[in-house]
Parts: structure tokens; sequence; C-alpha cells
């Protein structure tokens, strides 16, 4: 008899963050894949508590310095919740793509355990730009929403991403590559959609439903780019290749929600 296999959230949570979920031993493939549709899930749960230390931080200091605080405690928050996970992605992704090699030299850098000059400069310049785009907000309530929707989208970005192949098989790029369906993705990008519009019009009305939507679309926009460029490059995708996916378009959604107000 088969080992009974644990809920796909739970899946999730174990996966992709460093919350513990009860999960131990060897996953069962479509579990692991179902597991991925929870990742925009995950993304509200950071988010809202990275979003919750922006409160908490401008309701005790709402001046620049004490928002630029509260914006570094909760981008640090998320990172020390998924225990890096997403970071050592773009790191190493940085360093292989950066590398301008072959895709089998490219695969065999992504894989060594230090981190080279472009994957340091890459998460310098992300972590740099995710705390000032968050500080640059107008309101602390505003901050703390898109921070939000910066962690859903650039997990909606993965979800969208499982439609190439892997780049080489074993790890968890082989896992949920491809594994999904396009109504599987197409959900995730209409609900991401509908959510963003129904509670920006609640909240502030259509221009900032306007605006949210037009940053996530950018932080999708962002996610797809780097989705390609590691199919041209790499043949597929890799787990660092999605966590680096996550990280670009999420800090995309910053930037684009700072600029547009």
């Amino acid at each position: 008899m088969s080992e009974r296999q644990p809920a796909a959230w739970r899946v999730a949570l174990s996966l992709f963050t460093a919350i513990p979920a009860g999960v131990n031993g060897v996953l069962d493939d479509e579990v692991a894949a179902r597991a991925i549709l929870w990742l925009p899930v995950i993304g509200v749960l950071l988010g809202g508590l990275g979003g919750g230390v922006v409160l908490v931080a401008g309701r005790l200091n709402a001046t620049g310095p004490g928002r630029l605080l509260g914006a570094a405690l909760a981008v640090a928050l998320i990172a020390v919740l998924t225990g890096g996970l997403h970071l050592d992605g773009l790191a190493d992704t940085a360093d292989g793509l950066g590398s301008r090699r072959p895709a089998a030299d490219a695969l065999d850098i992504m894989r060594r355990s230090d981190i080279g000059p472009m994957g340091v400069g890459a998460l310098v310049l992300v972590l740099l730009v995710q705390v000032a785009a968050v500080a640059a907000l107008p309101s602390v309530p505003l901050a703390a929403g898109t921070l939000v929707l910066a962690e859903v989208t650039g997990r909606v970005s993965i979800v969208a991403a499982t439609s190439s192949p892997a780049a080489r098989p074993g790890g968890f790029g082989a896992l949920v590559a491809g594994r999904t369906s396009w109504v599987d993705r197409g959900v995730a990008l209409g609900l991401l959609a509908v959510g963003v519009a129904g509670l920006a019009v609640a909240a502030g009305g259509a221009g900032l439903a306007a605006r949210g939507l037009g940053a996530a679309s950018a932080g999708l926009l962002a996610g797809w780019w780097l989705q390609r460029t590691a199919q041209r490059r790499l043949g597929g995708m890799t787990g660092d290749v999605f966590g680096a996916i996550l990280q670009v378009s999420a800090t995309t959604v910053l930037v684009a929600a700072a600029f547009l107000g």
C-alpha cells in the first residue's frame, strides 16, 4: 500500500516557505505539481505578514526614516520566512545567465553552492530596489497593499512559467515544469486580475484599480521575459529560474507601483 500523501497546500508551505508544515518523506509527483497552484495563496500569506510590518512601522513612525525602516523589515521578514529560497535562485540564475556560456556550462554554474559576482550584484540590487520602492509609495496603507500584490504576482508568474519544459532532469524544475494545464494557468491569471480590480475599486476607486492592474501586468511581463530568456539560453526551467522569476516579477510590481503612485 502506498503512503498517504499530504494535502497540496501543506506541501506548498513545506516547499516554498520555512514555516513547519509537517511534511516528511518522498512526495508524489502529482501532489508536488498541484502544490505549485497554491503559490499565489502563499504570496497572500507572506505579503500580508510583510504588509503588517509596514503598517505597524508606519503607525509608530510615519516619517521618511520610519517608512524606510518599515520597508526594510518587511522585505527581511519575507526573506526569512521563505528561507532565502527565491533569493538563492535569483543569485544562481544571475551567475548562470550572466556567464554567457553554453547551456550545459551555465547549468553547471547554477548547480554550484558558491555565489559569483553576478549573483551577489543581483541580490544587492534587487533587495535595495525592493526596499526603496516600498518606502517610496505615497502612503503606508498603499505600501502594505502593494507588497501583497507584488508577492502574489511574483508567484502567479511562476505558475505561468510552468508552461515551459524543464532544462534538465531532476530537481524542482523537472518536478513542476510542464505539469500545469492552460486552464490552471488561466485561472491563476484570471483570479489575480479579478482580485486586484475588485479590492482596488473597493479601497480607492477605478484609478487605484487601473494602477494596480498596470503594476501587476508589468510584473507578469517581466516574469515572462525571464522565462523566455531562460528557455532560449538554458532550454527550459530549473528551480533556480523559478525563484528568479518570482523575484524579478515582484520587484517590477513594486517599482511600477512606485512610479504610478
